[in-house]
């Protein structure tokens, strides 16, 4: 009852800056978020979920419902989204052919323990559109999927290292969650990184098959790869867990040469680029072809649909010895939302929700240059990234990791105050519902929100 009673007076202090804040500015209050915080924390372990939901000043929001690219929450606030699910809605949040989907097959049945016809569509649909996926299985999650490929690498090649990049996410499982933010005064020299674990109670053990390295950089992939000991490298092409980063010309197409040439496998982890860098992917996008890929996210809308994809005599292997299981896997429902979904997933739609995204970034680009603020906003149409204090695009998580991060909290919850939410490390997730109306809306709240800091 002690922490419960921690719980219930940091809420209440939370909702005390919201409502001060909120008489200064005159802009949206919070109070009703923090009190059922509070009154929840004694059931659910911080009133939340998942401890991504933490964090955000005035603190976790609790939401009513969603209308497109807005969410409503239990103060009644109307407020632009661009959280948009943690990057899964990408087509905002009630799009009526997936509801009408959803409704459709739950009248057939919810879970069979057995196969649907549904879910072939939805592996067809998938294997004809993403480059790399000549056979597939579904999953629940993206910390699944990356899981089944890590398992099935190692089937592969018989070897056990796998090779992560600073700053890039696969999963809060404790064989893999190691160096996704850490602290510059903890990581070590940058071109030979000391492995920083990412939670308490994590097995000091379990990062035994990890190697850990500074993503952007060939020669070093290279020199590692060729110790001969290497499973399997596994990446988010586009580094977008923190920043939104290309990778450098020839990065890619290097890292798939080295690694055939010392036998490991290369596996693109497209949890968060899948289906918003392009419908085939960040390997689309980039014309370079992996031979394994994670999907999730906004594979299904928000529906929690994962997938590993790729190459067939490796994907097979699961039907030969690799276990891989779950009673959700394919479950019907989340695969007629996937169905619906991928085939809204147009050409026209990226080329108009890109055109938004983009006329997006470079207002708010335009609105922090004309206040004076330092500030770098980089990254793709549908997925970008706002750092302020970097005086060039970081190409590494290290320049990300120097950004002020303290001055962009500021900036983010201004803007909340004003009716936009964005996720405070920077990241920004538009969706088809980021129409020219909403884009006008956030841009008058960013040149509020930059007056004010």
């Amino acid at each position: 009852m002690e922490r419960f009673g921690l719980l219930v007076r940091i809420a209440a202090e939370a909702a005390d800056v919201a409502a001060n804040g909120t008489e200064q500015a005159g802009t949206l209050r919070f109070e009703e978020s923090a009190r059922q915080i509070a009154k929840n924390a004694r059931f659910i372990a911080g009133g939340v979920n998942s401890n991504f939901r933490l964090g955000m000043a005035p603190g976790p929001l609790v939401f009513e419902r969603g209308e497109g690219a807005y969410l409503i929450d239990v103060d009644g606030n109307r407020i632009i989204d661009y959280y948009c699910g943690m990057g899964a809605t990408v087509l905002g949040h009630t799009p009526a052919p997936v509801l009408e989907a959803v409704r459709t097959q739950a009248e057939k049945g919810i879970l069979f323990a057995g196969q649907a016809p549904i879910e072939y569509e939805a592996a067809k649909l998938i294997c004809e559109r993403v480059p790399s996926a000549e056979r597939l299985r579904f999953g629940s999650s993206g910390s699944e999927v990356a899981q089944a490929a890590i398992r099935l690498a190692r089937a592969a090649t018989g070897r056990r290292t796998i090779v992560k990049f600073e700053g890039h996410y696969h999963g809060w499982f404790d064989n893999i969650l190691w160096s996704t933010a850490p602290g510059l005064n903890a990581a070590g020299p940058e071109d030979v990184p000391t492995p920083v674990i990412g939670s308490k109670g994590q097995d000091p053990d379990a990062g035994e098959g990890l190697s850990i390295l500074g993503w952007n950089d060939l020669a070093a992939l290279e020199a590692r790869l060729a110790r001969g000991d290497v499973a399997a490298v596994l990446m988010e092409p586009a580094m977008c867990n923190q920043g939104a980063i290309a990778p450098a010309p020839g990065y890619l197409e290097g890292a798939l040469a080295a690694c055939r040439r010392h036998g490991a496998l290369l596996i693109f982890d497209e949890v968060i680029t899948g289906f918003r860098l392009a419908r085939g992917g960040a390997q689309e996008r980039f014309g370079v072809t992996p031979d394994l890929t994670l999907m999730a996210k906004a594979i299904a809308n928000g529906f929690p649909v994962a997938a590993i994809a790729g190459r067939a005599d490796l994907v097979d292997q699961f039907a030969d010895g690799v276990l891989h299981g779950g009673t959700f896997n394919a479950q019907p429902i989340a695969m007629a939302a996937m169905v619906a979904t991928q085939k809204l997933l147009t050409p026209e739609h990226y080329e108009r929700s890109s055109a938004h995204g983009q006329r997006l970034q470079d207002g708010i680009r335009t609105i922090l240059a004309e206040a004076g603020i330092k500030a770098q906003v980089a990254g793709f149409p549908l997925m970008f990234h706002v750092a302020f204090g970097l005086d060039a695009p970081a190409r590494t998580y290290r320049d990300v990791a120097r950004s002020d991060k303290v001055a962009y909290s500021r900036f983010a919850h201004a803007l909340l105050r004003r009716g936009v939410r964005v996720l405070e490390r920077g990241a920004w997730f538009v969706s088809s519902e980021h129409d020219a109306a909403v884009v006008d809306a956030t841009l008058e709240a960013v040149r509020g929100a930059v007056a004010e800091i």
